[in-house]
């Protein structure tokens, strides 16, 4: 099955007093390039989630987000600054006993004091916060990946659809191409008739010209040739893997032939033809910049 470059993925959990978020969303680009919004302590997961992700994912500009947020208050460890406060209290009895001062000294009067308490973020465990992150995001992936094939199977009916219009099209082409050396035949004889007059006309020169005529308009070689790129596109559009770089030189090596059979072209309804195949294979060829 084929997949489209764009795609969005997103996915929440709590895993462990954390609740985690992972969006993936992806556009259209080259080769496979990996960018990631992370949490200023998390961005150890930057080369993790790239390397997850390259095994999922050949082409497409990706962008990763996670967001982290501690449910359970482990992110901080808070401890008494027993220092401090003994040298507040010290403090504060010397000043009762000097100044004779009410004693109501009380534990919310304590704690309103400046540092009387050390807060120490928690140091994570590097490993544990990729195995609950990883969780997250292969939920994440599972439907970023549902998306591109969602896609690709919308790009690929309508690939079909054009290159089937196109067959049509070189179907009427391959029957309009005698009739352009018949055609060709007869203005050659009316015209001679007309020069000569009443004189006898060679028959045999006439063949011959029309037998020269036929071999520089003939496009032959290049129907059968389209028509075997169109059966390769259609084979590759039912295969899996990234096929998008196949396809592309499929469609250049299409509007190569038809651009020959518009040179060769002496019947404005051949060339008439020619545009239109143009304009099916512009189409192809939007859609495919889009496929994986």
């Amino acid at each position: 099955m084929i997949k489209s470059m764009t795609g969005y993925g997103r996915a929440q959990q709590v895993i462990d007093g954390r609740d985690i978020l992972v969006e993936i969303r992806s556009v259209n680009h080259r080769y496979y390039e990996f960018s990631s919004r992370l949490p200023r302590a998390y961005g150890y997961l930057d080369e993790k989630l790239k390397s997850f992700l390259q095994g999922k994912i050949n082409r497409g500009k990706v962008e990763v987000s996670v967001t982290i947020n501690n449910t359970e208050g482990k992110d901080a460890l808070i401890q008494v600054n027993t220092s401090m406060v003994k040298g507040y209290l010290d403090a504060l009895h010397q000043a009762n006993e000097k100044f004779g001062l009410r004693d109501d000294l009380s534990l919310s009067t304590l704690i309103r004091l400046p540092d009387t308490f050390n807060v120490q973020k928690a140091v994570d465990d590097e490993e544990e916060i990729w195995e609950c992150v990883s969780a997250v995001a292969e939920k994440a992936a599972e439907n970023f990946v549902a998306m591109r094939i969602s896609e690709g199977e919308r790009l690929k009916t309508d690939v079909k659809l054009h290159s089937n219009d196109i067959l049509d099209m070189v179907s009427m082409v391959e029957k309009l191409s005698p009739k352009t050396v018949e055609n060709y035949r007869n203005r050659l004889y009316q015209k001679l008739k007309e020069i000569l007059e009443s004189a006898e006309i060679d028959q045999q020169r006439i063949v011959t010209e029309a037998a020269i005529f036929a071999d520089k308009v003939a496009v032959d070689e290049e129907t059968v040739r389209l028509k075997s790129h169109i059966s390769q596109l259609d084979e590759l559009l039912e295969s899996d893997g990234a096929i998008g770089r196949k396809l592309d030189f499929i469609v250049q090596e299409m509007n190569r032939e038809v651009n020959t059979i518009g040179s060769k072209a002496q019947d404005i309804e051949i060339t008439k033809l020619v545009v239109e195949m143009k304009s099916e294979i512009e189409k192809i060829r939007e859609q495919i910049q889009n496929i994986e």
